[in-house]
C-alpha cells in the first residue's frame, strides 16, 4: 500500500496534525510525519515533493497556519494528490490560512479541509478514500467506518 505523508510547517502544529494519525492507523495506512516549512526551508519542501512518488507516497497531507503556503509549495512540485489543512492562529483564528490554502491557481489543485483538528481528521479519511481506488481492503474498512458513524 502507498504511504501518506503528513507534513506540518512547524513543531507547534504537531498537536493538531497528529489528530490525523489514529485515523490512518485505523485504516492500516503507513505514514510518515515530517516538519518542513515552505518559508524557512523551501529547498527541503521541493526535494521532498519532487521525490515523494518515487519514495512510495500516494497522498500528501500538508498542514500550516497563517500564510499556509506549505500545501501549495508541495503541490507546485508534485502530481500526487495534496490535501491542505489550514491551522488556527493568525487572522480570525485560521481564516487567513483557510483562504491561503483554498485559493490555488487553476491547474494546481489542493483539496482543502476545514481549519484545525477536524480538518486534519478529514484529511486522513480523504487520504484513505483516495487510496481505496487501488486498495480494495480500504473499501471494506471505509464502509465499516461510515456504518459506525465515522468515529473511531
Amino acid at each position: 500500500m502507498k504511504k501518506v505523508a503528513v507534513l506540518m510547517g512547524s513543531e507547534t502544529d504537531r498537536p493538531i496534525m497528529e489528530a490525523a494519525l489514529p485515523y490512518l492507523e485505523k485504516f492500516s495506512i503507513p505514514y510518515e510525519v515530517s516538519i518542513m516549512s515552505a518559508h524557512r526551508n523551501p529547498a527541503d519542501v521541493e526535494k521532498f515533493a519532487t521525490a515523494a512518488r518515487d519514495q512510495g507516497f500516494g497522498v500528501i497531507i500538508a498542514g500550516a497556519g497563517m500564510a499556509a503556503h506549505l500545501a501549495g509549495a508541495v503541490k507546485a512540485h508534485s502530481s500526487l494528490p495534496v490535501i491542505g489543512v489550514p491551522l488556527p492562529g493568525g487572522l480570525s483564528d485560521g481564516l487567513d490560512a483557510l483562504l491561503s490554502t483554498v485559493q490555488m491557481p487553476k491547474g494546481v489543485p489542493v483539496a482543502t479541509m476545514s481549519v484545525g483538528k477536524a480538518g486534519a481528521i478529514n484529511a486522513a479519511v480523504l487520504a484513505a478514500e483516495i487510496l481505496s481506488l487501488e486498495e480494495p481492503e480500504l473499501v471494506t474498512k471505509l464502509g465499516a467506518f461510515k456504518a459506525a458513524g465515522a468515529i473511531l
